[in-house]
């Protein structure tokens, strides 16, 4: 069968590929969000829970924000320059995927106190619970996109050993 440039990259060196380009930043996400309802839940000011919230979130945007710079310079630019596309589903997929450093770089930003300085503490946490909403949304469209055949739109004519 044929696969997305997202699930090839998934697929590819196993397992280490799957874990640091899905398993990592998507578990690190899904405990952040997890992190986060327990300390609206309790309305935590500080303690060990805010301060795994606060580690993970500047450790998973750093992490991302590294993934994203790779990916744009190994994949995205050279793929795009050879016309190496498997099709809208495939940029789909990749650009959904690489969306996510819209919503994970500013939750590291704003935990290392670079970004929303003057917010307050419950404005700061609306902020993060929307940012860790957006960028599961975004991985969860990537991964359907990245599992379906491209060759649903496109016929990968330009990819001789397929």
């Amino acid at each position: 069968m044929n696969m997305t440039h997202y699930m090839s990259l998934l697929a590819d060196n196993q397992p280490w590929n799957l874990i640091i380009f899905m398993a990592i930043p998507v578990i690190c996400a899904e405990a952040l969000t997890i992190s986060e309802f327990f300390i609206l839940f309790n309305k935590s000011k500080y303690g060990g829970l805010r301060t795994f919230n606060k580690v993970v979130g500047i450790f998973d945007g750093l992490f991302f924000t590294g993934i994203f710079i790779y990916l744009l310079n190994a994949a995205v630019i050279p793929l795009t320059s050879s016309g190496g596309w498997h099709g809208v589903i495939d940029v789909l997929a990749v650009g959904f995927y690489l969306s996510g450093v819209i919503f994970l770089l500013p939750i590291s930003l704003m935990e290392l106190g670079i970004i929303f300085k003057k917010k307050t503490a419950e404005e700061k946490t609306k902020i993060h619970f929307i940012l860790i909403s957006g960028f599961l949304v975004v991985a969860h469209v990537a991964m359907i996109f990245g599992m379906v055949n491209p060759e649903l739109i496109s016929n990968m004519s330009n990819m001789p050993n397929m």
